[in-house]
């Protein structure tokens, strides 16, 4: 009997280091490791505001005052074969200006800047 005892002694024994070496690895009082904050979304590439500017572009072309942009993107188009990323409008100086994101062919991305009022291109890197 006192062998078995023995070995029933080894096995308790066993058992609490093995659970006291578990618990020592992660104290109770630690506090739970700290957290990333959540991602915050990423802004639209056309801002915060852009259903304003849509709003505007529409009303702009109701009036005959802006340029459709269906034209300005047709004209890219024959400049640049590719296709478009997003477009928005915006104001440069007090004048409405077309920011066209373009994606060429081969993989490169321009940025057309448009005049609103006459198509023409200002710009494209």
């Amino acid at each position: 009997m006192p062998r078995n005892y023995t070995a029933l002694v080894g096995a308790i024994l066993a058992a609490s280091l093995i659970a006291a070496g578990s618990a020592g690895a992660q104290p109770a009082n630690k506090p739970p490791p700290a957290q990333s904050p959540p991602a915050q979304p990423r802004p639209n590439s056309l801002g915060a505001d852009w259903r304003l500017q849509q709003d505007e572009a529409r009303q702009g072309v109701r009036d005959h005052q802006l340029m459709p942009l269906g034209r300005v993107i047709e004209q890219i188009r024959a400049r640049t074969p590719g296709r478009q990323l997003d477009a928005g409008l915006e104001n440069q100086d007090g004048k409405p200006i077309y920011r066209v994101r373009w994606m060429t062919k081969d993989g490169r991305r321009i940025d057309y800047l448009i005049d609103a009022v006459t198509g023409a291109i200002l710009s494209g890197q």
